[in-house]
């Protein structure tokens, strides 16, 4: 990012993906013993990602918006590293042999076991190690995955996301929105007075950060896990689904409570499982209704 930032305004030069991976090349070959141990693909990725960034910003300002400039990431943000293709750099399952263990071979690093909590499908294309607090994951992502359609049913719901209740269908039946954060509020609490006790740049200072994004991590968990198995019974009941295609953030005057996701969750999984779903068109935004003197209930 410094790289670009700086041929910019000292020579007003712009620098795009190609150059920097061309000049990543010279890098790697002068410290063979530093850049040089790394994957040159899983560095060509986040090169990637910087581009990416970049221009979603200058799209933002074409389109007349006000966003952010890319910013960097410091050691405690950059939480995730990829290797676009499995055996570039990286090889799951690089023990076969083994009778019980499944492990990842990272190059610089080696081979890691790791818990694999359910069967892998498909064939691997890409892998990702994400840090979560002190946790590290593996993330995968495969191709020619089969698809497991449900039986059908014949038939067919009509879908409301709100926020007094997740969903409610056209036969009545209302989902609650869970308040995970509400029930882990006091421990947030508390766990936030701690930290801002605590001296800057102290080790105490970074445990108690930890503590934070723990809580904070598992209610993120929490909604995922809500929003994936609300989405998954709806699938499994009906064969067609019609929800609105309308923006949550319409519906209140601030982004809170923070939707669960099951807009986002319910059409991927509908494609999975053989469901056929529609969007209706939305009605006015809520802002409009109370401009106009309208209150719109909330479902």
């Amino acid at each position: 990012m410094e790289h670009r930032r700086a041929a910019y305004r000292k020579a007003g030069v712009t620098v795009r993906y190609g150059d920097q991976s061309g000049e990543l090349k010279h890098i790697r070959a002068d410290d063979p013993d530093g850049q040089a141990r790394w994957s040159f693909s899983s560095q060509q990725a986040t090169l990637r990602r910087l581009d990416k960034a970049f221009r979603a910003f200058f799209d933002r300002m074409r389109q007349g918006r006000t966003p952010g400039f890319p910013r960097f990431k410091g050691r405690g943000w950059f939480d995730t590293v990829e290797w676009p293709k499995d055996g570039d750099g990286c090889r799951w399952d690089s023990r076969p042999e083994h009778p019980t263990a499944t492990f990842v071979r990272l190059q610089g690093i080696g081979h890691v076991r790791i818990h694999q909590h359910r069967r892998v499908l498909g064939t691997v294309k890409t892998i990702g190690v994400k840090r979560e607090g002190s946790r590290w994951y593996v993330v995968l992502s495969c191709d020619d995955v089969p698809a497991e359609p449900f039986p059908a049913t014949g038939a067919v719901v009509g879908v409301d996301m709100g926020v007094a209740s997740l969903v409610t269908t056209s036969d009545g039946v209302h989902v609650t929105n869970a308040r995970h954060q509400a029930a882990s509020a006091d421990r947030l609490a508390a766990a936030r007075r701690d930290l801002a006790r605590k001296k800057r740049r102290s080790k105490r200072r970074r445990k108690a950060v930890a503590r934070v994004a723990v809580l904070h991590a598992k209610v993120r968990r929490q909604r995922l896990d809500g929003a994936h198995k609300a989405a998954l019974a709806l699938v499994h009941d009906y064969d067609v689904i019609v929800h609105e295609d309308l923006l949550i953030t319409n519906m209140t005057k601030r982004a809170a409570p923070r939707p669960d996701g099951a807009g986002h969750f319910l059409p991927k999984r509908a494609r999975n499982v053989g469901t056929w779903r529609r969007r209706t068109a939305s009605p006015k935004p809520s802002s409009d209704l109370r401009r106009a003197g309208i209150r719109r209930t909330p479902t």
